[in-house]
């Protein structure tokens, strides 16, 4: 039976930049992952500048396209533009993207074990054994970095439904080349293309990512809001799409970060965005905090237990938190919030770029703010 320090089980992101950083210091490390690599993830493909800061090594490589200008529409209304010198938004495909994060955790010495499927786990003295489909693994230390439906994490216990999983529809879209032309030099997000939600448009080397997703756990019709929003951005001829539907983790867990020497990261957390419901940026920086605790308890579980807690609580988690009222507010208070819009748009759209570089975080005292926002265009 083969041995590792630390088991991740998931080669996304969070769970490859998470090897890449543990195995750099020595650690003994294993990838699990279900399926053959590459393979297709489903994403819209939109990794923000402040991800690409988390990365160690350059991902040229994989950029389909790199947008320094971001478009905000709040139907015929409204448009807001931010520009930066560094690209606010680069185009992936999880596929080769996903694939070159675990390339360069394996030229640092980690082991990946493709079509390994978990099924188990069992504990024992100081160890963890993995039941996977081919065979058993033992480990000191799991890290569940196996997205938002995480079967690692209802394996070692956690309940369903201790996060906010809202709903996305994505589609993969060919069209012709005038279209493309027309619509591959913009990055879009349509604030209530669907309710309580946005769709975009980002565009890839040669097809469109497009997409709608809802700030509200409910059932919807997505597919009924897509058709609607080619309409927007003017496509009536697709030549070929291929469809794609997800949950998104929009609100941490209720029930803890770590249980049994099980670590959960990224998704499986429920770290993602909670107004743009991005991922792909919070999954790698919680991977790093991951490995930074256990790096620095000296693969001491209690120890790392506590750092890797109280490293989220520094920044992560309350940035979140604030996510989530925010959000709330601006999906569901319409009027108000387009009242603001009007005056304090373009300031808006500025700051989330800000966020999306990395260069601030959402203000802990921003209820206080609006409403002397609210104050100053009522009285």
């Amino acid at each position: 039976m083969q041995t590792f320090d630390v088991a991740i089980i998931g080669s996304g992101p969070s769970g490859a930049s998470t090897a890449f950083h543990l195995a750099k210091k020595g650690i003994s490390t294993v990838i699990i992952e279900k399926e053959t690599l590459p393979r297709y993830k489903t994403c819209g493909g939109g990794f923000v500048f402040r991800g690409r800061k988390d990365l160690p090594f350059n991902i040229t490589s994989v950029i389909e396209k790199e947008f320094h200008t971001v478009d905000i529409y709040l139907g015929n209304k409204l448009h807001f533009q931010t520009h930066r010198e560094d690209p606010t938004i680069t185009m992936i495909m999880r596929d080769s993207f996903d694939n070159l994060i675990v390339e360069k955790a394996k030229e640092l010495g980690c082991t990946i074990l493709e079509d390994h499927k978990l099924k188990g786990l069992e504990y024992g003295g100081n160890q963890i054994v993995l039941k996977t489909s081919q065979g058993d693994i033992a480990t000191k230390f799991v890290i569940a970095a196996d997205g938002a439906l995480s079967p690692t994490a209802k394996i070692a216990g956690w309940k369903e439904d201790t996060r906010k999983l809202i709903p996305a529809l994505e589609y993969e879209v060919e069209v012709p080349e005038e279209d493309f032309q027309r619509l591959s030099k913009e990055v879009r997000f349509d604030i209530d293309a669907i309710p309580f939600g946005y769709a975009w448009n980002f565009p890839k080397k040669n097809h469109l990512s497009v997409g709608v997703a809802s700030a509200r756990r409910t059932k919807i019709n997505l597919k009924k809001y897509y058709k609607e929003y080619l309409e927007t951005i003017g496509l009536t001829n697709i030549i070929s799409e291929s469809q794609h539907g997800f949950q998104i983790p929009v609100a941490p867990r209720t029930d803890g970060f770590v249980r049994n020497n099980v670590f959960l990261i990224g998704d499986a957390a429920g770290f993602a965005d909670p107004i743009t419901a991005e991922g792909i940026s919070n999954a790698i920086y919680s991977g790093k905090l991951a490995a930074e605790a256990l790096i620095e308890s000296e693969l001491n579980p209690e120890k790392a237990e506590q750092l890797y807690i109280e490293k989220l609580e520094e920044k992560l988690l309350p940035e979140i938190e604030t996510g989530l009222w925010l959000s709330k507010w601006f999906y569901e208070q319409k009027t108000v919030r387009n009242i603001l819009l009007k005056k304090y748009g373009q300031r808006f759209a500025d700051a989330m770029a800000d966020v999306f570089h990395g260069d601030r975080s959402y203000p802990s005292n921003i209820k206080k703010h609006i409403k002397e926002k609210i104050k100053e265009l009522v009285f």
